[in-house]
């Protein structure tokens, strides 16, 4: 007899994934956090049903990212082929010359996006399930929750002291170190507890994003990670593993979806005129909790 998930445990769960993915305060932090505290003891992030169950709702989510700036995708599909295209005539190493004032902008972000995506890419697929394994625990979610209300927090206090010295870039004004270290900081949301739109969005600000330029950056640069990362574990929940847990996965996956795309809404109109401070502040008071809850 297989272990399962409720309808219940589906919705809640989905639209847990979808809300936290992008508010920066650890989804998969939740994840474990939440279970735990409604006494949902048959869900722990290492079960294999589980897994499966999560692989369906980061699919969800990542999709109603995709629907949200289907238009920016778009236009980065269309600038790699037209790119492709003046690329005959500047000559293939036009291609990695991103400074090149002649490169299509959309060719151009669609790179920046790929060097994002490597560093989580390659340390994902081989740390991801141990650190899982590791630190999936209540305690330990707690304690990376509250690190990463402090890590928000003191991003912020860098960046008022130094708001009057620094002019703010544009994304298309970022490095190619500056992409590099930006997609690297994802690697520190593979512990539970730490946000992946977080860490990223403070590794944009210290680069000198703004909110909203380092909000949207965040947001595209993790929607090929959890695609890619719920397709390439995709097969588990079509064989055997998913075995009593597809149709949960469904409505999880559906209600990840929705939840996202109300998310991404939201925070970018948030993060025009607003700080990541509440977040941080979110995330000291209930990891706090959880810790003497956990303890």
């Amino acid at each position: 007899m297989h272990a399962t998930i409720s309808l219940l445990q589906a919705i809640v769960l989905g639209l847990i994934q979808g809300f936290t993915e992008l508010f920066p305060i650890s989804s998969l932090g939740h994840g474990v956090l939440i279970p735990a505290l409604l006494g949902w003891h048959n869900l722990a992030v290492h079960t294999n049903f589980f897994l499966v169950f999560l692989v369906g709702t980061h699919v969800g989510t990542a999709i109603g990212l995709i629907y949200y700036y289907r238009a920016t995708w778009i236009s980065l599909v269309q600038g790699v082929f037209r790119q492709l295209g003046q690329s005959r005539s500047q000559g293939l190493g036009s291609l990695w010359r991103l400074n090149d004032q002649r490169i299509n902008p959309y060719y151009r972000l669609f790179i920046m996006l790929l060097i994002g995506a490597i560093p989580v890419g390659l340390v994902g697929v081989v740390f991801e399930h141990k650190l899982r394994t590791l630190f999936a625990k209540p305690l330990d979610a707690a304690i990376f929750l509250t690190l990463n209300g402090f890590i928000l927090l003191f991003a912020e206090y860098l960046r008022t002291n130094r708001a009057k010295r620094v002019t703010e870039k544009s994304v298309n004004q970022l490095s190619g170190s500056n992409v590099l270290f930006i997609g690297a900081s994802q690697i520190l949301a593979l512990f539970a507890g730490i946000s992946r739109s977080g860490v990223t969005m403070v590794s944009g600000l210290t680069t000198g994003l703004s909110h909203e330029e380092s909000a949207n950056f965040s947001f595209l640069l993790a929607t090929p990670v959890i695609l890619l990362a719920g397709l390439y574990k995709l097969p588990s929940l079509l064989g055997a593993l998913g075995q009593g847990v597809r149709t949960q996965t469904l409505i999880g996956a559906l209600c990840a979806l929705v939840a996202s795309y109300i998310s991404v809404k939201f925070l970018t109109k948030w993060f025009t005129t607003k700080t990541l401070k509440p977040f941080g502040l979110y995330c000291l008071i209930f990891g706090a909790i959880c810790i003497v809850r956990f303890a």
